[in-house]
């Protein structure tokens, strides 16, 4: 499996931690992905995604508000939620993944889950976050 398909299985256990009040122990089972194809290395990475994304998201959430133009963090779908989650905690905590392939996966999974045009919004929200981090670790 690749971090692709780590990184979708992330976002429906946030999906589901957010929106089905599950436990996070519940959702890094992850036994409600046992029929697609796991290997242990995705599987893995998507529970370190879960479990990062779950730890920190009150700064997750924070930050996602702070960028947000025009928009209340409690009216956003709960799937794009799931995905600005976890893209959010990977800008911030996995440094070892460039920014150009965390927004671009996010992009990608909300253009085949998200609804409509809710690509344009997660590339907006991530891209400002980047670039402020970025602006930030400059000056610094």
């Amino acid at each position: 499996m690749s971090r692709r398909k780590g990184r979708i299985l992330a976002f429906q256990g946030l999906y589901s931690w957010d929106v089905g009040k599950s436990s996070k122990e519940d959702v890094l089972k992850l036994d409600w992905a046992k029929e697609k194809a796991l290997d242990e290395e995705g599987a893995a990475f998507a529970r370190l995604l879960i479990s990062g994304t779950i730890d920190n998201s009150g700064v997750v959430d924070e930050l996602i508000t702070k960028n947000l133009s025009g928009w209340e963090f409690n009216r956003i779908n709960k799937v794009t939620i799931a995905i600005l989650r976890m893209s959010v905690y990977s800008l911030l905590f996995q440094k070892d993944i460039p920014a150009k392939i965390v927004i671009d996966e996010a992009v990608d999974i909300a253009k085949e889950f998200g609804p409509d045009d809710s690509y344009k919004f997660v590339n907006a929200v991530l891209d400002k976050i980047n670039k402020t981090a970025e602006k930030e670790e400059n000056s610094n």
